[in-house]
């Protein structure tokens, strides 16, 4: 991602560059309603082309009794995080599932599998984020695995759920990537480090934090360069994503 100077504050050894969320690219096909952080589908742009092994964020509201037919995927890591309502998937594999508010649904697409997403109800609409890793290593055997996250997980420190040695009780991925889920209110504060030689994302779903002293509301995106301690604090019904990631 090349860096925009006007949204890009150094302290110390850390660089963050803001992604607005008034500046992600759009698409509206009146079933589902997508805001893009970087470039997908018919929306692109050279500057925002992904960040690390990080390729796509999507913020997608999908409404009653829709989705997203049979398509493939190969050699790509690919998650849904679900905020509202709840997705149902099926896929060449076998698998079928339906994953709720507060629930993950990952898959492996490796060597090459098809699958569709669904909103299941007929009235209620629904939202998540799609997220896409960029694999370590091509053409691996396709899996698929879901994990619930309930409020207890995530509140007040960063929830591992995907990682690519799959630890403490996190889904595995063949990205190298840990990526964690957390929500923050009032007093509540989140302290990390993000290590030499990694990268790091954080995406707010909902509400409004600071990161650093860097405010942030919902639908922003933050990159993180270079090494050093950070801190999310000043949470208002906030959620977020914490990207930890290769370079």
């Amino acid at each position: 991602m090349n860096i925009k100077k006007k949204y890009t504050t150094q302290k110390g050894s850390l660089r963050f560059t803001v992604r607005p969320s008034r500046e992600r690219g759009r698409a509206d096909f009146g079933w589902l309603k997508s805001a893009h952080s970087f470039s997908f589908g018919e929306y692109y742009d050279p500057q925002h082309m992904g960040f690390g092994n990080l390729r796509v964020i999507n913020d997608d509201i999908v409404t009653g009794g829709k989705g997203f037919g049979r398509h493939p995927h190969k050699n790509a890591e690919i998650f849904s995080y679900v905020l509202e309502g709840a997705l149902e998937h099926k896929d060449s594999l076998g698998n079928g599932s339906v994953v709720s508010a507060g629930g993950v649904q990952y898959m492996s697409a490796g060597s090459g599998v098809t699958h569709s997403e669904f909103n299941p109800s007929s009235t209620d609409k629904m939202r998540f984020l799609q997220i896409w890793l960029m694999p370590a290593r091509q053409n691996t055997k396709p899996a698929y695995d879901t994990i619930d996250l309930s409020n207890d997980d995530k509140s007040g420190k960063l929830k591992l759920f995907l990682s690519r040695d799959g630890r403490n009780g996190s889904m595995t991925t063949q990205a190298d990537a840990s990526v964690y889920a957390a929500t923050l209110e009032d007093s509540q504060a989140i302290s990390t480090d993000l290590k030499v030689g990694r990268k790091g994302w954080v995406q707010v779903a909902n509400g409004s934090l600071n990161v650093n002293g860097i405010a942030l509301s919902k639908g922003d995106g933050l990159a993180i360069d270079g090494s050093g301690p950070l801190t999310f604090d000043q949470g208002n019904a906030a959620e977020i994503l914490f990207f930890d990631l290769a370079r």
